[in-house]
């Protein structure tokens, strides 16, 4: 069987930036195994399938070692594909419920739930493992350190083994930006993603914290990994708005 198959950067505002995905439209569903065999092969924070349904399509997110629940740079991705000839709006099911992605221009921007982190106590063995001692501590859908600056973010180096023993799906990292309303960097060892270049879904929980913090409804956010990354975010009460560019990178056929 020959399927298609694309790969983009996500988030990003020129080639080899933010956050590549791969996409892999289906007109049926593939047995589970397969499509872990696939995104494990693809060797990609993400890789996303999706096939139509009366509303739009039905969306599924791997990693490289397990099925995820929310994804934001790989729907981001997902969408342009689908618009790619058209439209401004497609609707995506999903395990997290329907996602809306609509497009403005060369801008995407997700519709996501909105997860405000709450205060919590820190996993044992997490501030070992990151090699530094976070402001506050709060949890989502994700551990969420609080630093003191952009500075502090930049530094991190942590043990990436002995991170993904702490009991965290995936830690997000926060400070004030520099140059932008605030930076973060992600780290999910456990998922098999030792950091993640742009991380959609973290900002359903880091889009209230800041807003929350800064008083402001609009604002722009970086993520500073290697590749790096640009969003633009917007609390929306009991959602929130995730825009990004994408640039299409590669298409082609895959065999299974």
């Amino acid at each position: 069987m020959e399927l298609p198959i694309f790969q983009l950067d996500a988030f990003a505002s020129a080639p080899f930036r933010g956050n590549p995905a791969v996409i892999v439209p289906l007109d049926t569903w593939l047995p589970d195994a397969t499509m872990q065999a696939i995104a494990e092969e693809n060797n990609l924070a993400e890789t996303a399938f999706y096939v139509r349904n009366p509303e739009g399509y039905k969306i599924r997110w791997f990693t490289p070692t397990q099925e995820v629940d929310l994804c934001g740079h790989a729907t981001l991705a997902a969408a342009a594909v689908v618009l790619a000839n058209g439209g401004a709006e497609v609707i995506f099911d999903s395990r997290s419920g329907k996602l809306r992605v609509t497009r403005d221009g060369d801008r995407y921007t997700l519709d996501f739930p909105r997860l405000p982190p709450q205060a919590a106590l820190e996993p044992p063995g997490l501030v070992a493992a990151l090699g530094a001692v976070p402001s506050a501590f709060l949890r989502s859908n994700y551990c969420f350190c609080v630093f003191q600056n952009e500075a502090h973010i930049r530094a991190l180096t942590p043990n990436m083994g002995a991170l993904s023993q702490v009991d965290c799906f995936g830690v997000i990292a926060t400070a004030p930006g520099d140059e932008c309303d605030f930076v973060s960097r992600m780290f999910a060892p456990a998922a098999g993603i030792n950091e993640d270049p742009v991380t959609g879904s973290a900002h359903s929980a880091l889009i209230p914290y800041w807003s929350e913090r800064l008083g402001k409804k609009s604002m722009l956010a970086r993520q500073i990994s290697k590749r790096g990354g640009e969003l633009w975010c917007e609390d929306r009460g009991s959602r929130v708005g995730i825009g990004g560019q994408v640039i299409r990178y590669m298409e082609g056929r895959i065999s299974v």
